[in-house]
């Protein structure tokens, strides 16, 4: 880890002794929002927004593995298991955690465009 200083035992030991728990402990969860609320970098809280009001921006050439799937109506599980992904994977996916490279961008768009071959090609693979 080049140019990142490691904190010895006894500097973090001083700084633990100079927060001051009173206050931290003091602090109440009306204290807390006010903070967070005044601080701008703070991503809004989005627990009670509509489902259709949150979208995953996908860039140009890329993936859109929710469409794909709800074009065939199929839950998350449903669909990790039709077409062999992770189900993690396949979440991150829909959720813009990551974004599906490579054979696996291959794999979606044949699956989008012909789903029928894919699910022909692994009934024959599964069987052997």
């Amino acid at each position: 880890m080049a140019g990142k200083k490691v904190m010895t035992a006894e500097e973090r030991e001083a700084l633990l002794k100079s927060v001051d728990w009173a206050a931290i402990d003091a602090t109440t969860d009306d204290d807390i929002a006010r903070q967070i609320a005044e601080d701008h970098d703070v991503a809004p809280d989005l627990s009670d927004a509509p489902p259709s009001s949150l979208t995953v921006r996908h860039p140009p050439g890329a993936v859109n593995v929710r469409a794909i799937r709800a074009k065939f109506d199929l839950t998350q599980n449903e669909f990790a298991a039709r077409f062999g992904f992770a189900l993690g994977t396949l979440r991150d996916w829909e959720q813009g955690r990551a974004t599906p490279e490579g054979p696996a961008r291959t794999l979606l768009l044949i699956i989008d465009q012909h789903p029928d071959v894919v699910e022909d090609v692994l009934r024959q693979a599964n069987a052997a």
